[in-house]
């Protein structure tokens, strides 16, 4: 198997202009759909349907291979330092949820980190994805950094268009 040059992409926080992605929060808001994050829902009690939602959308993701169980999901995932269920943005339409854009706190090194962007495919090219993640942008300020950051596989080429839109750029970090 040929080695994968990861996309490595980084938005600067202060230069983000939220108001310009402001139609797509309200768009999806008018049709229905409702943006929380983990921690409004109430989180712990919501794992199990977090991990629902994040296996079916991460099968799309070129070359993820398998998807960790519950257990290994919750462990490697939410009972982790990183975690932070501010930063886990949640849509949901109805009672259905429909799609998330976890992003990690790794403040201590002076960013935080997009882990996973996704939608069902009930409810693709509605802008939901767009929507969460100016949503989710302001996670960046509760943590006090002002860096984004997040890895594609270069074959993930409609996420890595839609971060491009928002503002991020390539970056290189070990």
């Amino acid at each position: 198997m040929p080695d994968v040059r990861w996309v490595k992409l980084e938005l600067d926080v202060t230069a983000f202009r939220a108001a310009r992605f402001a139609p797509y929060v309200e768009r999806c808001r008018d049709a229905g759909i409702r943006l929380t994050t983990m921690a409004e829902l109430g989180d712990e009690r919501w794992w199990r349907s977090l991990y629902e939602l994040n296996r079916e959308c991460s099968a799309d993701i070129p070359g993820r291979g398998a998807f960790h169980t519950y257990d290994q999901y919750v462990e490697r995932r939410l009972a982790v330092p990183s975690y932070d269920p501010r930063g886990v943005v949640i849509a949901l339409d109805g009672d259905e949820w429909c799609g998330m854009a976890a992003t990690s706190d790794r403040r201590a090194s002076g960013h935080v980190f997009n882990e996973m962007t996704g939608v069902r495919a009930s409810h693709r090219g509605q802008g939901i994805a767009l929507a969460m993640k100016t949503y989710g942008i302001g996670f960046a300020g509760l943590c006090g950094v002002d860096r984004v950051r997040t890895v594609h596989h270069p074959a993930n080429t409609g996420v890595i268009a839609l971060n491009r839109r928002l503002g991020y750029v390539d970056a290189d970090w070990d």
